[in-house]
């Protein structure tokens, strides 16, 4: 277990958890909340122990997005007043996108807001019966923050996404899953189960750096035509079949035996 204040972390192979913790504020993130998130995906990416990073919320929310204190200070000061590394991605949660491992949202509330952001940005999203959706922003008098205008309509669809952007109708579980928002609806109490058990079974059957590169090539080649993401497809698959990973996933086949294929940072 961290020493952290606002998020619970911990690791235990192959996963690493992240638990937001200030269930009294529905987890609502404060500028500390944000930095100690960021800290722990950056101990987890770095750990070979770690295949699959799952994030989710104590209580009853999964995040209500940002700290209403935060917030009033934000649209007081007309910025966010953050230093921005002109290298990095703009906004919440956008370097979950590279981050080389899997990243589950297992929502077990509201996700609203920034709390939908964090959903968004992780590759998968598990969500509990009693996980509900919500942008917010345009009842607040704010656009499609935070790269949501790029990630929602390459989950839902055009229509569904300016539908649920410029309403902020809140959504159920199912409802999301019939929209292709998320990927498992489960019992509340199945949730953290159902999720763990996915990277599991990642961790025992995956070569880890093949998790890394299919994770960078689709979202590399969302923004690409398609000659540029057939050639770069067909570069990094000829790296891949000589690789020893590769003859290791050929082996354990002809051997009928379980892989053994190296973790990686």
């Amino acid at each position: 277990m961290s020493d952290f204040a606002d998020i619970e972390f911990e690791i235990d192979d192959p996963v690493a958890l992240i638990r937001l913790n200030r269930p009294q504020r529905l987890n609502a993130f404060t500028y500390d909340t944000l930095a100690e998130i960021r800290s722990a995906v950056d101990t987890a990416a770095a750990d070979p122990r770690v295949v699959g990073i799952i994030i989710t919320g104590n209580g009853r929310a999964f995040s209500a997005g940002l700290d209403m204190a935060t917030l009033a200070a934000v649209t007081e000061a007309g910025s966010s007043g953050a230093m921005r590394d002109p290298d990095a991605l703009p906004g919440l949660f956008s370097y979950l996108l590279e981050v080389p491992k899997p990243v589950i949202a297992a929502v077990n509330g509201v996700a609203a807001g920034g709390g939908l952001i964090l959903a968004l940005a992780s590759d998968l999203r598990f969500a509990s019966e009693a996980a509900t959706f919500t942008t917010v922003f345009s009842r607040r008098g704010l656009i499609a923050e935070h790269g949501s205008s790029w990630l929602l309509p390459r989950l839902v669809g055009t229509g569904h996404a300016l539908d649920l952007l410029w309403s902020s109708t809140r959504i159920d579980a199912q409802r999301a899953c019939e929209l292709g928002l998320v990927e498992r609806v489960v019992a509340p109490d199945a949730l953290l189960a159902s999720a763990r058990a996915y990277v599991e079974d990642l961790a025992a059957n995956v070569a880890p750096a093949t998790l890394a590169e299919t994770k960078r090539l689709v979202y590399r080649h969302a923004g690409c035509d398609v000659r540029t993401a057939l050639e770069e497809a067909h570069e990094a698959q000829e790296r891949f079949v000589a690789g020893a990973d590769a003859r290791e996933g050929a082996l354990s086949l002809l051997e009928k035996r379980p892989p053994k294929f190296r973790r990686v940072p």
